[in-house]
Order: C-alpha cells, then sequence, then structure tokens
C-alpha cells in the first residue's frame, strides 16, 4: 500500500537520483551535492534559502519536490523528559516519532543522550494483541522520504533547543526503527531511507548505531544480513514458546522459532555483533521463571544481550504489567547466568509513549470532532 504524492519528497532521493533529474534540465552535477547540503547541513525550511542556486533551479526544484513531507502537528514531552511527536504526513496520515533522552551525570539536559525512534509504516499489520500500532489495522507504507524526514524534524526542533544540536550534522546519538509498523514488511524503502540518512552527503549517520527492529520475517532478517551496511538488529521476541509467542504474536504462525532463531544466528554471525532480543513483560501471560529460564538459553545460544520492558498501559487493552519484584526476579535468572540484560524502566507513560497510542487517539478526536 502505497501513497502517491503530487510532489516526491525531497529527502527521498539520494545524490546518484537528484544528479540524474538536474541532468536532464541540463544542471551541472554539483548542484545536486549543494542541494543535499542545504538540506541535510543547514537544514533550510524554504527553496529561497538556498541562495546559491539560480533563482530558476530553485522555482523548478519547488515545482518538482516536496521540501519536507512531514508536518508537526503536535509534541507531547513527558516528565522524563521523554518527547513524542506527532507528524501529519500530506495524505492526512499520522505517524509518532519518539525522542528518548537520557540525561548524563554532570553535563545537563543539553548534553543528554538521545535516541530517536522511528516509524516506517501508518499503523501495523501484524496484529501483536499488546500494541496500540495495529488497532486500527495497516493504513499504508511510507516512502523513503517520509521516513528521512522524521529526522530532519527531530533535527529542526533540537537545533532551536540546545547548542550542541546547532554544532552537530545529527543532533542525536542512536536511531531505532521500533515505531509504527513491521519495518522489515517495507523493507526496499527502509533500506533506501537509512542509506540516506548514513551517506556523508546525507546526514553521515553511523550505520553502527542504527538498529532495525522487527517482530521476525525470516526471509528479509535474512535478506538483512546481505546488506554491506552493517546495521544492528533487535528481535521483538515477547516469548521463548510457540505457544506463549503465538498467542500474543500472530507472526509466530508464519514463522516459528524453529526458523526465527537460525536466522537471527545466520545475522549475528554474518555482520559479528551482538544482537538483541526485546521482550515485554506481561502480567501471567509470559513473565514466568520458566519463560525467563528459555529466554536465558536462546540469550546464551546467540549472545545476545536481552532488553526486558515492562508492559506500558494501553488503553482498551487488557494486558497488565507484572510487579516490580516479579520483574527483578525474571531478569535476576539472566543476570545469574551472565547474559548481558537490561530492565527497562518505564519512559513517557504520561504522554502516551507507546507506539501508536497519541496517534490513536488523536484520530479518535478528528472522528467525533466531524460527527
Amino acid at each position: 500500500m502505497k501513497f502517491v504524492p503530487a510532489k516526491p519528497p525531497l529527502t527521498g532521493e539520494t545524490l546518484e537520483s537528484l544528479t540524474d533529474r538536474l541532468a536532464e534540465r541540463g544542471e551541472p552535477a554539483y548542484r545536486a551535492k549543494q542541494i543535499l547540503g542545504w538540506l541535510y547541513k543547514k537544514r533550510v525550511t524554504s527553496w529561497a534559502e538556498m541562495t546559491d542556486q539560480p533563482a530558476a533551479l530553485r522555482a523548478w526544484l519547488d515545482e518538482t519536490f516536496d521540501l519536507m513531507p512531514a508536518e508537526l502537528v503536535a509534541n507531547r514531552q513527558s516528565e522524563d523528559v521523554t518527547d513524542k511527536l506527532l507528524l501529519e504526513m500530506r495524505d492526512r496520515s499520522l505517524i509518532e516519532t519518539v525522542i528518548i533522552r537520557v540525561p548524563q551525570e554532570g553535563v545537563g539536559q543539553d548534553h543528554s543522550r538521545k535516541t530517536i525512534c522511528i516509524s516506517t509504516q501508518v499503523g501495523c499489520a501484524m496484529g501483536c494483541v499488546f500494541c496500540a500500532s495495529g488497532l486500527d489495522g495497516l493504513k499504508r507504507d511510507l516512502s523513503a522520504g517520509e521516513i528521512v524526514a522524521q529526522l530532519l524534524q527531530v533535527c529542526r526542533r533540537e537545533d532551536a533547543r540546545t547548542p550542541r544540536a546547532r554544532s552537530e550534522l545529527a543532533s542525536f546519538d542512536n536511531i531505532v526503527v521500533m515505531g509504527m509498523g513491521e519495518p522489515l514488511a517495507n523493507y526496499d524503502a527502509l533500506i533506501r531511507a537509512l542509506t540516506i540518512l548514513n551517506a556523508p552527503w546525507g546526514l553521515g549517520f553511523g550505520a553502527r548505531r542504527i538498529t532495525i527492529s522487527t517482530s521476525g520475517l525470516v526471509p528479509k532478517i535474512l535478506q538483512l544480513a546481505e546488506e554491506k551496511l552493517g546495521f544492528r538488529l533487535a528481535i521483538s521476541l515477547h516469548g521463548v514458546t510457540d505457544e506463549v509467542r503465538t498467542k500474543i504474536m500472530p507472526v509466530n504462525k508464519a514463522y516459528p522459532l524453529a526458523e526465527l532463531i537460525p536466522a537471527v544466528k545466520v545475522f549475528a554471525e554474518r555482520h559479528g555483533r551482538m544482537v538483541t532480543l526485546e521482550f515485554i513483560l506481561i502480567e501471567d501471560v509470559n513473565d514466568s521463571l520458566d519463560q525467563a529460564r528459555l529466554l536465558r538459553d536462546y540469550a546464551a545460544d546467540i549472545h545476545a544481550h536481552v532488553n526486558l520492558i515492562p508492559y506500558n498501559t494501553v488503553e482498551g487493552l487488557p494486558w497488565k504489567r507484572p510487579s516490580l519484584t516479579r520483574q527483578e526476579r525474571f531478569a535476576d535468572v539472566l543476570r545469574d547466568a551472565r547474559v548481558p540484560v537490561t530492565l527497562r524502566r518505564e519512559k513517557g507513560h504520561d504522554i502516551a509513549a507507546a507506539c501508536g497510542q497519541l496517534r490513536l487517539q488523536t484520530e479518535k478526536d478528528r472522528a467525533a470532532a466531524v460527527t
């Protein structure tokens, strides 16, 4: 499912593709690099700001490309300084991008480490029962330009917010592709977008600082293993028996653990780096010590890091998070075996930071306003 805009976004062009477009109208090749420099390094908000480009070329660019295909319509900030941005596409589709800040001791909030969580689809078709992103189904894929635009919106916001941002090409430390949608179900657009973000003429952001999260599309994991850029991989596991995982993640019917785990091992071996197993702890569903022991064994076999994430309550869903005591007991099973594990603490609950919550509420409000 794709949306065809009136004008393609400039954020979806590579140096090669833009050079070709400009060559068709007789422009020299160096113009492409200049234009992309204005976009990514100077973060212009209008064509008029590209002052070293001829007026006729700027007029053509305005007629041909959309400079920013994602407009900021809401920004909610949590008490823990997590930011959720609600962005609107040209077809009025809504997506979410989250800024997760981790303040560094003694340097202040302006120098906090920032991880940006981006979306790849409007909605989601995976049907994971604990997630708000898929409650309204999949609407469409995002284009590469729409994916890149999320990071540019963050850069613009951070430019105005902190002195650090204005002195750096990318004003954040990590990118996690863990927002709305299944990234590997929109594979071609995802890889094009990340290539643009990684390129020296783009944001020059290192591939090792980009993590792609998937619910377990085995053929695409194997395809990703063959990519030259060394992105990191995270698996939304959430269950370590087929019975439990299928109960909460329908994708497990197509790609059960017996197929998923070997594919993850192939990726880890090809890229020579640790993968991450994401595990949302849901009370009386997957938080038993038996699940912890099996998770320990899988993680040890793959040499994976485990992220334990207590369930973030979503209105309309029946699931609950385990008690702090139960969370710690689960984590201790992995710690005792010296499996690298992080027990996450809740971020952004007061701003509905779980994937899809803000979008879903906004769409309900829009529908109510029409009726």
